[in-house]
């Protein structure tokens, strides 16, 4: 018998048991560097010639890995592949797909801090962030796979006495894969693993940025079992290998996580209808947010600052839920604008292999420019309160904590998403006021309110527009199970990634009737 669904408990980090273990694997991740990673299509390991150097971001002298980029040609021989084994697979039963998941969670569970190690190392999180990515894909691997048992059973119908009717989920066909580096593995596993247990076969195409953490990902599914072809690894560039598996006429399905940008390109190539196609291409967006917290006059202010401030730095800002907006009613912003400052000067920059250090560097160099070229904007859009240059070694992408102030909501600082250590203060009339500015902005995706009012918490719950809103808590750090996740308007297809409802995206419902005569 299955247990019911819990949510991974996080490791703890005080334990000298633990940070041993995490030192080890480190040093076991950092004896690894430089090794090269082959494609993985079908049954077999491709190695190819046009090689991406993923580089560590917390010291950009060391290369994490080699890792063979997809051509074209390969890209079209894994979509063939899948959809080869996509007959096969169909025909597996729930049950027998979910244990394939559950079996995975269990390996995961083993490997755990190799991967949060590599996490570490590839994409620049601290200890704790990169244990509950972990955890977090575990979560995704065991609720995915319960959920798939559930509508692969009995799905109840109206009576109809002269009738005998059944309602069954079918797999769709060839997945593509596209996750985002910042959860590289919790995004990624989940995505992927949605996929596969609701009998669809997954080309996959890791971030450029993150692709080692993958590349163990498949070698899990590959240790537990997972028939070759079902799950494909397939690397490569977003202009070259993205746009032609998005493309083809065998795709039937589109998993994406990233930026606006990218997912309204997917989107709009989808929908194009390529030679031999004969479905409409479904895709499941997972896009951007400029995201605020709201602080009311009776608020905590103590409580507020605390979950501005890890909103807003935790994981150097790269989140689609991070804090960038903190949205204040006049009587009290002066005073949580100190408190968060003072907050967000004591944070400690650096290498995030070293578990004192709680913020590291930000993903990439393009990024690192891109950041500090919003931070000059910011300049002559607000008033620098804290932050705004470099912080910690300078052999990685470190940027410090930014705090600007005085900012008018209509700024490109408190419009545009940064996806990094920026946070614009801006002041509210009143409560009706700091709702108004929260939810003028293209986006939708999470939003937090503090107050000791619960009619102003009520009034949020109706006209604050966002897929996740938290009342009184951060607005980062769901939990799947307990805060399905995905937003609104421009933050993508709102899919609820961790609920109930998700794997619906990944099937479709047949309804079967038959007559009985008397």
């Amino acid at each position: 018998m299955i247990r019911p669904f819990t949510n991974e408990p996080l490791i703890d980090f005080n334990d000298p048991t633990n940070i041993a273990a995490m030192e080890a694997s480190i040093a076991k991740v950092e004896s690894e560097l430089g090794k090269e990673y082959p494609l993985r299509i079908g049954d077999k390991e491709i190695f190819t010639d046009d090689i991406n150097e993923v580089i560590n971001p917390s010291n950009t002298s060391e290369v994490i890995g080699r890792v063979s980029r997809s051509t074209r040609e390969l890209a079209g021989k894994a979509i063939e592949t899948a959809a080869e084994k996509f007959e096969e697979w169909k025909r597996v039963p729930a049950e027998v797909r979910a244990r394939y998941l559950l079996r995975a969670a269990e390996r995961m569970r083993q490997r755990r801090f190799e991967l949060s190690a590599t996490m570490v190392l590839e994409v620049g999180k601290n200890w704790v962030e990169a244990d509950a990515g972990t955890a977090e894909a575990i979560d995704m691997l065991e609720f995915y796979g319960r959920e798939m048992i559930r509508l692969g059973g009995h799905q109840p119908l109206t009576c109809s006495p002269s009738e005998e009717n059944e309602l069954r989920y079918l797999p769709l066909g060839v997945a593509i894969v596209i996750p985002p580096w910042n959860f590289p593995n919790a995004i990624m596993c989940g995505m992927s693993s949605a996929a596969i247990v609701a009998g669809n076969t997954v080309v996959l195409k890791p971030s450029s940025n993150s692709p080692v953490t993958a590349y163990k990902f498949a070698e899990i599914m590959e240790e537990v079992g997972l028939p070759a072809g079902v799950l494909n690894y397939c690397p490569g560039s977003g202009s070259e290998v993205g746009d032609f598996l998005v493309e083809h006429p065998k795709t039937r399905l589109i998993a994406f996580t990233g930026s606006k940008e990218v997912g309204l390109r997917i989107n709009e190539l989808a929908a194009k209808i390529s030679p031999g196609q004969v479905w409409i291409k479904r895709v499941i967006a997972e896009m951007g947010g400029k995201d605020a917290i709201v602080v009311a006059e009776d608020a905590d202010l103590e409580a507020a600052a605390d979950g501005i401030v890890i909103s807003a730095f935790g994981y150097q800002g790269q989140k689609c839920s991070a804090c960038s907006r903190a949205i204040v009613v006049d009587g009290v912003y002066d005073e949580l604008l100190s408190r968060v400052a003072e907050k967000a000067k004591a944070i400690r920059i650096g290498p995030v292999k070293s578990r004192e250090n709680w913020m590291g560097p930000v993903i990439s160099k393009q990024a690192f420019h891109s950041i500090t070229d919003y931070i000059e904007i910011g300049k002559r859009e607000g008033q620098l309160v804290c932050g705004g240059g470099p912080g910690g070694d300078p052999n990685g992408y470190f940027i410090e904590p930014t705090v600007f102030a005085e900012v008018a909501p209509e700024a490109r600082i408190a419009q545009e998403e940064i996806f990094g250590p920026v946070l614009a203060f801006i002041k509210a009339r009143d409560y009706d006021h700091a709702l108004e500015i929260a939810n003028d902005t293209p986006y939708g995706l999470t939003g937090s309110v503090y107050s000791r009012c619960q009619l102003k918490l009520e009034k949020a719950r109706e006209e604050f527009h966002v897929g996740n809103l938290y009342l009184n808590r951060k607005s980062t750090g769901a939990l799947v199970g307990v805060h399905p996740f995905g937003g609104f308007n421009m933050s993508g297809t709102d899919s609820k990634a961790g609920g109930s409802d998700y794997l619906l995206l990944y099937t479709q419902a047949k309804t079967t009737s038959q007559f009985m005569s008397l």
